[in-house]
């Protein structure tokens, strides 16, 4: 995969561009106050409701159809004789079942549920959602898959729009070089991740225009999603740093807003001490259920390597699993080298997390959907050498292909 270091003037106030030289001068003047900051030239049609949106939203949006409906009619030729599950069943395997016990049940879990405890690991924002979302949809599972559905499309705009922001025209090239990712089966399934991203890059975006007190919204209800949010705020907090309003002029008065993405996790962290007594229970749960405790990171590689040769039937995910670690690494050295400051420091907090602080490499492919800047290296490189897209998608497009086969019939990915 090619990630490449982006120079390209954005159309908006770019509190980022400053990452590669901090201190240095913007390198673009604020838009005009009449211009929806959506990106692309073709945004300021006077002729179109501001409701359809740039025709790249629209492209974004056929993209993210299209990909459901491929997926789906896949999930339907992967089906026979290897499951006859039904179809909202196939999508809401495992957490998906967590996150709806607790919005039946709440933390205590269902009656006669003997590893309850293990629900603290899962943050509430998305089980609130759900029970929220269950006066208009009676069934659970279908409440939390139409989650993912509209999240997914939230997605696509907001990918587009951001990278739009540093190239126009490339919002096409990387919504594709998402959804035909490895992982983006959990774009489809009941999972945390789609919710997540759907909050977490607008917020990224908002932050680019300088927009901070709305993207800390944004990142605080992420925050409430997955502990994630954390990593979102790291990120947000080094760009506000090295952004020319910073901490000059009158951008101090911003800065109190970027304490607020930090509320909702200490906010859970006390509902468990009231709890259990324990202010960090949901990472206790996670390394008693889950295996998430800190080893050495060779160590990490070495046990994923040995499980992979132990354990026949998790083989290839556990192969997944190694690559998807090896490019996070190299993805964490060249933000470095680059000096994209913002993006490493919301990078290498995930590195610690999934590549150290677990006995084994476990949901990092699932992570990589968090990785945006891929995602837009991708798409912004692959837009102007298409010999490098097309090289992404032989490899990722069959992977993701038999992930979605593999995950929909009982198999685990990711």
């Amino acid at each position: 995969m090619v990630v490449t270091e982006i120079h390209q003037p954005v159309a908006a106030a770019d509190p980022v561009q400053a990452e590669a030289t901090p201190g240095a001068p913007a390198s673009a003047a604020p838009a005009p106050a009449s211009r929806p900051a959506t990106g692309g030239a073709s945004d300021t049609s006077p002729d179109r409701p501001w409701w359809l949106g740039s025709p790249s939203d629209r492209t974004a949006l056929l993209i993210w159809l299209f990909w459901h409906v491929a997926t789906y009619i896949y999930m339907v030729l992967a089906a026979p004789r290897r499951t006859d599950a039904p179809l909202l069943d196939r999508l809401t395997p495992w957490d998906s079942d967590n996150f709806i016990a607790i919005a039946q049940y709440g933390y205590d879990g269902s009656p006669g549920m003997t590893d309850a405890p293990k629900l603290a690991a899962f943050f509430p924002g998305l089980p609130l959602l759900l029970r929220y979302l269950h006066v208009f949809v009676s069934d659970w599972s279908l409440a939390i898959v139409l989650v993912s559905l509209v999240a997914s499309a939230v997605v696509a705009v907001a990918l587009s729009r951001l990278s739009e922001s540093f190239k126009e025209g490339t919002g096409t090239w990387t919504v594709l070089a998402f959804f035909l990712s490895p992982f983006a089966v959990f774009m489809l399934a009941g999972y945390s991740e789609a919710p997540f991203l759907a909050l977490a890059i607008p917020a990224w975006l908002l932050a680019r225009r300088g927009r901070w007190e709305a993207a800390a919204v944004c990142a605080a209800f992420a925050s409430s999603i997955r502990v994630s949010g954390l990593f979102l705020l790291a990120g947000l907090v080094v760009q506000f740093l090295v952004a020319d309003n910073g901490l000059r002029g009158k951008g101090w008065r911003t800065a109190p807003w970027l304490a607020l993405p930090a509320v909702p996790v200490l906010a859970y962290m006390g509902y468990l001490w009231t709890r259990t007594g324990d202010l960090l229970a949901w990472k206790h749960a996670e390394a008693d259920y889950w295996g998430r405790f800190a080893e050495w990171p060779w160590q990490v590689f070495v046990n994923t390597w040995n499980r992979s040769l132990e354990e026949s039937v998790l083989r290839t995910s556990y192969r997944e699993e190694i690559l998807a670690a090896l490019v996070l690494a190299a993805l964490v050295v060249w933000q470095a080298v680059g000096r994209r400051w913002g993006n490493l420091a919301y990078l290498a907090p995930q590195a610690v997390a999934l590549l150290a602080m677990s006995s084994f490499y476990m949901s990092v492919g699932r992570a990589s959907l968090l990785w945006w800047p891929l995602y837009l290296s991708i798409g912004i490189t692959g837009a102007r050498r298409r010999w490098v897209f097309m090289a992404y998608l032989a490899v990722a497009a069959p992977v993701m292909a038999i992930n979605v086969g593999n995950f929909t019939t009982g198999a685990w990915v990711g």
